[in-house]
């Protein structure tokens, strides 16, 4: 079945603090922590971190609040600290040539995507670009392009199940489904989980939000920034979205 645009982003795991345990271990450094009301855990979380590297707490406390501290970190690049709060998602409705980008962003990611080589893909979904969706005349040819494809893998698994291959029931289907998936478009949907820390967030959607020529790129990172801004605003504040080619926003910085 082939789908119009549509990425799906879940939050699963959010940055959470251990309250007790900060208190435990301000009462036992006979310090206090003035906190700001209305912080998140994600905020309060990247603030304890930055303050125990100076042990600014009780007299050595400035009296900038959370949102305050937060920009002048960001402002001054002490981004080391934010890599503490992470969050971890499950992507939908997104196509191999999508997570062929992303997987590139190693440095504070972590992945887990569905497998074509254990995951039968015969009734697999593809998902058309906007770019052709809008032309009915392109529409057709990528079409056709597709069927084709999906059927070449379903014909290639039906051939290459009845051929005689001596190997345990586990590896023949691995090898059956390995070689039939070559065939796969770029286009067929995919699902994938991962996990990021604000920093390497921060530079994910710096530098890949504004993309004017990668619409399904710039879609996923318009529902991330989303996402982590409600959990942590002192942490995204300089990252905005406006609208951009097409009517898809797109994410750009304040500064």
């Amino acid at each position: 079945m082939t789908r119009a645009p549509e990425p799906r982003l879940y939050v699963v795991a959010r940055p959470t603090l251990d309250h007790e345990a900060v208190t435990a271990f301000l009462s036992d450094e006979e310090t206090t922590w003035r906190r700001t009301p209305g912080a998140t855990d994600s905020e309060e979380l990247v603030e304890v971190a930055g303050r125990v590297c100076y042990m600014s707490f009780g007299g050595r406390q400035s009296p900038r609040m959370n949102a305050e501290y937060l920009a002048r970190l960001v402002e001054q690049g002490h981004h080391s600290v934010l890599e503490h709060a992470s969050w971890t998602f499950l992507l939908t409705g997104v196509t191999r040539a999508f997570t062929h980008q992303l997987v590139r962003h190693r440095i504070g990611f972590s992945y887990s995507q569905l497998s074509q080589q254990y995951h039968d893909e015969r009734e697999a979904n593809a998902v058309m670009p906007e770019a052709i969706h809008a032309r009915p005349h392109l529409a057709a040819i990528w079409q056709d392009a597709v069927d084709g494809a999906q059927q070449a893998y379903r014909d290639l698994l039906d051939a290459l199940a009845r051929e005689d291959i001596e190997l345990s029931e586990r590896e023949s289907l691995r090898l059956v489904r390995s070689a039939a998936r070559t065939v796969l478009p770029a286009a067929t949907e995919t699902k994938i989980a991962f996990s990021a820390n604000a920093r390497a967030l921060r530079h994910f959607l710096s530098e890949r939000g504004s993309l004017s020529g990668d619409e399904e790129m710039r879609r996923v990172c318009v529902l991330i920034l989303e996402a982590v801004r409600d959990d942590a605003p002192g942490l995204f504040s300089d990252l905005t979205t406006i609208e951009g080619p097409a009517g898809v926003e797109v994410v750009l910085s304040k500064c």
